[in-house]
């Protein structure tokens, strides 16, 4: 008996989480699943990009928890193609089915597998246009003369470690050279392990 989860979400106190549940329940039932476990966002937008249930069903999926997914419809998971599309490819990668309820998708039939193999090229295509836009404004940069990556620090990196290691409080340091409290650690750190090398 495979182990499955549910999850349903509502964005709106009048709309109610059970009646998503008890249907996906009848489901699982009908299936042959042994439900473990039911996970569920309730007055969360599907835009929203953190969301509790959602964020904990992920993780167990990548636990291996569990082999099946249950959603009442393909718009509990995420509003946004996009958000839905990453969700289902990484459950793909994962092993886990996904069933919705709604628009009768099983991706461990074949009309599932052709639905996962869509999904997984359209999440492709769009990291791959993704990539080609940060590309491209790179080479606009470039050619437009800027600057790319971190600007280098016109501070005497020497005198600020010698400041800090002589006992110098972690935001004075800061304050006198005009840095951040990170770049005060961080320098500090890189002098000490120059020095571990040389000393090896």
């Amino acid at each position: 008996m495979k182990k499955a989860v549910l999850y349903a979400r509502v964005s709106t106190p009048d709309q109610h989480l059970e009646t998503q549940l008890y249907d996906l329940r009848k489901l699982a039932v009908q299936r042959g699943f042994e439900v473990i476990r039911e996970y569920t966002d309730r007055g969360i937008s599907g835009s929203k990009a953190k969301r509790h249930g959602l964020d904990a069903m992920m993780a167990d999926a990548r636990r291996g928890e569990f082999s099946v997914v249950l959603v009442a419809a393909f718009d509990r998971i995420a509003r946004s193609t996009k958000s839905f599309l990453e969700v289902v490819d990484e459950l793909n990668s994962l092993g886990v089915e996904f069933i919705s309820a709604r628009e009768a998708i099983d991706t461990s039939g074949p009309m599932g597998r052709m639905f996962i193999t869509m999904v997984g090229s359209i999440a492709e295509l769009e990291r791959s246009l993704i990539v080609e836009r940060i590309k491209a404004g790179m080479r606009r940069a470039r050619l437009e003369g800027q600057r790319l990556g971190r600007v280098p620090l016109d501070i005497d990196r020497d005198a600020l470690v010698r400041d800090r290691v002589s006992g110098l409080s972690l935001t004075e340091t800061a304050r006198r050279y005009k840095v951040s409290r990170a770049t005060v650690v961080r320098l500090v750190r890189q002098a000490s392990q120059q020095q571990t090398v040389a000393a090896a």
